[in-house]
């Protein structure tokens, strides 16, 4: 999500419960607590004021139905798009528990040319401590090669170059959220910017690993007040404006600057590597991407002359890096929701974007999900053309249960009050430790889908989202407090 939606009122949960039920007159709160559970969970849902559409389904271990409030209405249901993007993963890939051989990036000398290929790793590093899958092991084994290079070309042909998805929000690309996704990653594709404050009415105080980015510092200290910070770029322009305001005496804030073109970031970090490596590169820093195919067929002509084509100089590959194994990074896309790991992934399903969305519907069809209930257009959730409907949300988290690998992925899903995306959320009532879900938050948007185990010791299957939740309100509150309620019920 957004930096700037990460703020949320976090409220003692089993206090919200209560204040909702208190609101009454102490007669109507005694007939709530009488009513029907789907009645006192629609009059919680109440509770979070007009305007915010809900969608609820919470069904018992053996599948029946206990609440269900609009099931099958049509909700962008944010990051709860990744559950279905790592859920698939399982269902498509083999050996997500060993190393990563068929991802990782190459290094190899073409002539004189370094040619460094990505092959859809999202987790390649070059920071100073980096103990695997470094790109210092790369510029190793060109330096103990050559001391002389000509052009460093970043090639991330591996798929069709869509590097946003198809509905994500513009004002998202100058942060991590929308950093650009590229089969050649590094470093997560993004840059850390650090602010802090100096003395009232002067400018901030800013940090920055690289001079990848120019920094037009517009941000001012004052005396008090709220953190104001924020930034604003163009799309493939590489000059970031800060702008705002950061109160004297504040802790430093750190900004995740998105990086438009990966390729060519790594490959500009790969030329500096070279540099203290004593390796001189006479040429250009280049990156290439593949188009998409056209819609029609097109007939190559020849621009050889008639004695034929020169022989193509061969690639001598230096090194490879192997990945960790992918299920570490599935717990880390699920337990922080991580965009870009999830965007990454969707495209390894098929062979591009288009391909992964085609493995998450065959899959779902699998499941028994009508196609009425989701589309999707990404494999994180930052699209806002994402639609699930709670119902078929909850047919496909059964149906998962029942998978060989279903266990294994339920153990990268957040845990209330313990850890991920809700750790701060659920602790000190009856959910805490006793809650595994997914969350999800867009502009207007909340979701949680997931398992918990109610006060009988069963498990449920649940999935809630709020849409439409006017400027400046909160559903996580009132969601959270539903929940509590069922689970108590039950």
């Amino acid at each position: 999500m957004h930096r700037r939606m990460h703020l949320v009122m976090i409220v003692p949960m089993k206090r919200t419960l209560l204040a909702v039920l208190l609101m009454a007159t102490p007669e109507v709160a005694f007939a709530q607590a009488e009513a029907p559970l789907q009645t006192r969970v629609e009059t919680i849902l109440k509770g979070a004021g007009p305007g915010t559409r809900f969608g609820l389904v919470v069904a018992d271990d053996s599948g029946r139905e206990i609440v269900a409030v609009n099931p099958d209405g049509r909700f962008i249901p944010a990051s709860n798009t990744k559950m279905f993007t790592t859920a698939a993963a399982y269902n498509v890939m083999q050996g997500l528990d060993q190393p990563d051989t068929e991802g990782g990036t190459t290094i190899a000398l073409q002539g004189k040319d370094v040619i460094l290929t990505g092959f859809g790793d999202a987790r390649m590093s070059s920071a100073a401590d980096c103990k695997i899958n470094c790109l210092a092991t790369l510029a190793d084994a060109v330096a103990a090669k050559t001391k002389r290079v000509r052009h460093i070309i970043a090639d991330a042909t591996l798929w069709p170059d869509v590097r946003w998805s198809p509905g994500m929000s513009w004002n998202n690309v100058a942060e991590r959220s929308g950093t650009g996704v590229a089969a050649l990653s590094l470093d997560s594709n993004e840059l850390a910017l650090t602010v802090k404050p100096s003395y009232g009415g002067m400018p901030a105080i800013i940090g920055i690993a690289s001079d990848y980015f120019t920094i037009d510092n517009r941000a001012t200290t004052i005396a008090r007040g709220p953190n104001t910070l924020d930034v604003k770029r163009l799309p493939f322009e590489r000059r970031v404006i800060l702008f705002g305001q950061i109160a004297a005496g504040d802790p430093t804030d750190k900004i995740a600057l998105g990086i438009d073109d990966p390729a060519h970031y790594a490959a500009w970090r790969l030329a500096a590597m070279f540099k203290e490596r004593g390796v001189k590169v006479k040429g250009e820093i280049r990156s290439r991407y593949k188009e998409a195919p056209p819609p029609f067929p097109i007939i190559a002509l020849s621009s050889c002359p008639k004695r034929g084509c020169p022989e193509p100089v061969p690639v001598v590959i230096l090194a490879r890096l192997t990945p960790p194994p992918l299920a570490e990074d599935i717990k880390t896309i699920n337990k922080v929701s991580q965009n870009l790991h999830a965007d990454l992934l969707v495209r390894r399903l098929g062979g591009g974007l288009d391909g992964g969305l085609a493995s998450i519907e065959k899959m779902l069809t699998s499941a028994g999900v009508p196609r009425t209930a989701y589309d999707f257009s990404d494999g994180s959730g930052m699209s806002t053309y994402n639609r699930t409907a709670p119902r078929g949300t909850v047919t496909f988290l059964r149906w998962v249960k029942a998978q060989p690998w279903g266990a294994a992925w339920r153990a990268s899903l957040p845990i209330g009050g313990v850890d991920g995306t809700i750790g701060r959320r659920f602790k000190g009532t009856s959910l805490e430790g006793r809650i595994f879900a997914k969350t999800g938050g867009l502009n207007a948007t909340a979701a949680l889908s997931g398992y918990m185990i109610g006060k009988s010791g069963r498990e449920l299957t649940f999935s809630i989202l709020a849409n439409d939740m006017p400027a400046g309100t909160r559903a996580t509150a009132t969601m959270d407090a539903a929940l509590i309620a069922i689970s108590e019920a039950n």
